[in-house]
C-alpha cells in the first residue's frame, strides 16, 4: 500500500514538472507569434549606384623576372689573387677591373716572346735585304717570314694570356656578393661575382594558347611583385615565341620593364597584366555589394513596392573581374540601379529598407578613371 502511494505521488510531481515546461513553451510560442503580428521596422542600409566605367581590357599571368644580361663571372685561366677592384654591391661600367691574379710568370713570357720576335724581325729583314741580290735562295725567305710570323704569334698569344689575368666586367651592371678572398687561388672557372643589368629589365610568363591573338609586341604589361605591392612596374611586350609548348598549350612571352630604382630583382615572382589597346564600357559596384555563392552571385537590388517603401529585392547576377575593390558586372544589373553596398547576410529578399548612407564617392556622377579590365581566362 505505501508502495503505491509513492509511486501515486511521483506521477504527480512528474505531472506537475511536464505541464509546467509545456506551459511555459506555450506561453513562449504565444508570445512570439505576437511579435511576429506586429510590423517589423525597416532595416537601415547602406547603398550606392551601379555606375559605368571605362575600364581597359586585359589579360592576367604570372612570371618571373630575368636581368636582361645577368651572369656570374668566373676566371678563363687559374691563379693567385693579387688585387680586388670592388666591393659587394657597386655598380661597375663594362671593362672595369674586377680582379687581377699574379702576373709574375706571364710577363716573363710575353717578354721572351717578344725578344724571339725581334730576333726573327732582324733575320727576316737581312734575308728580304738579300733575296734582290741573289744571294739567298726563295726557300730561304719564305723560311724567315714564316719564323717571323710565327714568332709574332706567340707574342699575341701570351699578350692574350696576360690578360686573361685581369678579369674585367662584361657589361654594365651591379654586383652582388663577392665569393673570393685576397691570395685566394683559384682554379678555371671558379665563381668570383654574379653581375646583373637591372634596368632595363626582362619578365617572362606565359598565356594559354586561347589568348595568343591578344597579345602582341609593343602591347602595355603592368606587372607587381610582393616585395613593392603598392607599386606598379609598366613596360611593353618585346618578344613572343614563335612555337606554343605542345604539353601545357601555353606561348612564353617576355616584356620589358623600366626598373630606374633598381627594385626589381631577378628571380622575383611578379604578376602581370597584358593592356589591350581598346577600352571597354563596364558596370561596376564595390567588391561588398556582391554575395558570391557556389550556386551563383547575386546582389540586393533597392526598389519601391506598390504602396511606396523602398525594399529589397534579390537579383543573380554575372560578375566578372575585380579591380580597385570593384566588381565588374557583366549581365544582370544595369547602370543606375541602387544596390545595398555591404552588411548582406542580416538581408532577405522582400524586406523593407532604409538608405542610412550614401557613399558620395560611389556616385555615378563623378567623372571615371580609366582601369584596366582583367579578361576572364
Amino acid at each position: 500500500m505505501r508502495t503505491a502511494s509513492r509511486f501515486l505521488i511521483a506521477i504527480i510531481f512528474l505531472g506537475v514538472v511536464l505541464g509546467g515546461i509545456f506551459g511555459y513553451k506555450f506561453y513562449q510560442f504565444g508570445q512570439m507569434k505576437e511579435m511576429l503580428s506586429q510590423p517589423q521596422p525597416p532595416a537601415e542600409v547602406s547603398a550606392t549606384e551601379a555606375r559605368t566605367e571605362s575600364w581597359t581590357p586585359s589579360i592576367k599571368a604570372v612570371g618571373s623576372v630575368n636581368a636582361v644580361n645577368g651572369i656570374e663571372v668566373a676566371n678563363e685561366v687559374p691563379g693567385v689573387i693579387s688585387s680586388i677592384n670592388f666591393e659587394s654591391g657597386d655598380t661597375v661600367k663594362k671593362g672595369d677591373i674586377l680582379i687581377r691574379l699574379n702576373t709574375a710568370i706571364d710577363e716573363a713570357a710575353v717578354r721572351t716572346r717578344r725578344a724571339e720576335a725581334q730576333l726573327a724581325e732582324q733575320e727576316f729583314k737581312r734575308i728580304s735585304d738579300l733575296l734582290p741580290k741573289r744571294a739567298v735562295s726563295q726557300s730561304q725567305f719564305d723560311e724567315s717570314k714564316a719564323n717571323f710570323d710565327a714568332a709574332q704569334a706567340r707574342v699575341n698569344e701570351a699578350d692574350a694570356q696576360l690578360s686573361k689575368k685581369v678579369i674585367r666586367a662584361p657589361f654594365d651592371g651591379t654586383l652582388g656578393i663577392r665569393m673570393v678572398d685576397q691570395g685566394e687561388y683559384i682554379a678555371t672557372g671558379t665563381p668570383i661575382v654574379e653581375i646583373n643589368m637591372l634596368d632595363p629589365i626582362y619578365v617572362d610568363f606565359t598565356l594559354s594558347e586561347k589568348n595568343l591573338q591578344d597579345v602582341a609586341r609593343e602591347y602595355s604589361v603592368v606587372a607587381t611583385v610582393a616585395a613593392v605591392p603598392e607599386q606598379e612596374f609598366k613596360g611593353k611586350v618585346s618578344a613572343i615565341n614563335t612555337s606554343v609548348n605542345p604539353e601545357t598549350r601555353t606561348v612564353r612571352v617576355r616584356a620589358t620593364l623600366s626598373n630606374p630604382q633598381k627594385l626589381l630583382r631577378p628571380g622575383m615572382f611578379a604578376t602581370i597584366r597584358t593592356l589591350q589597346p581598346k577600352d571597354d564600357k563596364v558596370v561596376t559596384v564595390p567588391r561588398t555589394a556582391v554575395s558570391y555563392n557556389t550556386y551563383g552571385d547575386f546582389v540586393f537590388v533597392i526598389e519601391e513596392n506598390d504602396d511606396g517603401d523602398l525594399v529589397v529585392n534579390r537579383r543573380s547576377v554575372t560578375a566578372g573581374q575585380t579591380r580597385d575593390k570593384r566588381v565588374a558586372i557583366l549581365s544582370g544589373l544595369e547602370a543606375g540601379e541602387k544596390v545595398v553596398s555591404k552588411a548582406l547576410l542580416r538581408l532577405r529578399a522582400g524586406q523593407k529598407v532604409k538608405i542610412q548612407e550614401e557613399n558620395s564617392d560611389e556616385s555615378s556622377g563623378q567623372s571615371q578613371k580609366k582601369q584596366p579590365q582583367e579578361a576572364s581566362e
